[in-house]
């Protein structure tokens, strides 16, 4: 499945939908980290994320990693209920920048 990707002012944003598993994680990867590296910030919309596992979960990691490695943001909006859990439980909620829409990305100051 291919998510949809779109650029909003100096970010790329990439919807991902439905469950992010093990099925679906790793097409969610390929084009996280091919966008992280070709583009200056990325957004991760989940607002349309019914279920995500640890394998999703280990996608965003990994995206979150490559960008800080190159000095970029990658921030997490419109973040589902069901995702909030999981990134609650893993602690991530914490490490992760999120924001409650990709609006509030355009309208605040960028955070590395």
């Amino acid at each position: 499945m291919e998510y949809p990707v779109h650029v909003e002012g100096q970010f790329t944003v990439i919807a991902l939908t439905g469950d992010v598993d093990l099925q679906q994680s790793p097409q969610a990867r390929k084009q996280i980290l091919h966008h992280v590296r070709a583009s200056a910030h990325v957004l991760i919309d989940l607002s349309a994320v019914k279920y995500i596992d640890s394998s999703g979960v280990a996608t965003l990691v990994e995206g979150f990693q490559l960008a800080r490695e190159q000095g970029r943001v990658f921030g997490l909006a419109g973040v589902s209920d069901t995702a909030m859990q999981v990134l609650h439980l893993a602690r991530l909620d914490k490490v992760f920048a999120i924001r409650s829409s990709i609006t509030d990305w355009l309208q605040e100051p960028l955070e590395r």
